[in-house]
């Protein structure tokens, strides 16, 4: 219970207290006037019951305005879960769209890494070409000189004896 809620006890049980201490002035009847005619009542007894109906009134009012903040609040909720829910939604669809684009970048990465080692494999295969090629000539440059040196000590040297 908060501060209000106790003051309100305790004034209701302060009145309580009063009524009941004076209870015989409170029914005491007296004139009053109306106006246009007197009546004879207990003056006490019907500030009473005015005090109540004023109460009830108020306790109606608040009760009012508790259920329509608990209407508020409901639809406040609702539309706080309806956005949350756009709000995941828009979440996953940027996750989606997140996903696509790795999965692009990721291809073409692997597509361009193909490209590369395809590129690097013939440029290997030229390599080793112009390896060979030029290994093969100097296979024959060096067969020449060796064929042009043992002809000149073939030259230069008499044939040997059988």
């Amino acid at each position: 219970m908060n501060l209000w809620g106790a003051a309100i006890v305790v004034l209701l049980l302060a009145l309580a207290g009063l009524v009941a201490l004076n209870w015989a002035t409170f029914n005491a009847v007296t004139t009053l006037s109306l106006g246009v005619t007197q009546v004879e009542a207990p003056l006490g007894l019907i500030l009473l019951g005015l005090i109540g109906l004023v109460s009830l009134l108020f306790m109606g009012y608040i009760l009012l305005l508790q259920a329509a903040q608990g209407v508020e609040s409901r639809r406040m909720s609702k539309d706080l879960h309806a956005q949350r829910t756009l709000a995941d939604q828009a979440e996953a669809s940027r996750f989606t769209e997140m996903r696509g684009f790795v999965e692009a970048e990721m291809r073409r990465l692997e597509a361009q890494a193909d490209t590369g080692r395809r590129e690097l494999v013939e440029r290997l295969a030229q390599l080793q070409q112009q390896l060979q090629d030029k290994l093969g000539e100097s296979t024959r440059t060096l067969s020449a000189y060796v064929g042009e040196v043992d002809d000149k000590l073939d030259r230069r040297l008499p044939p040997p004896a059988p």
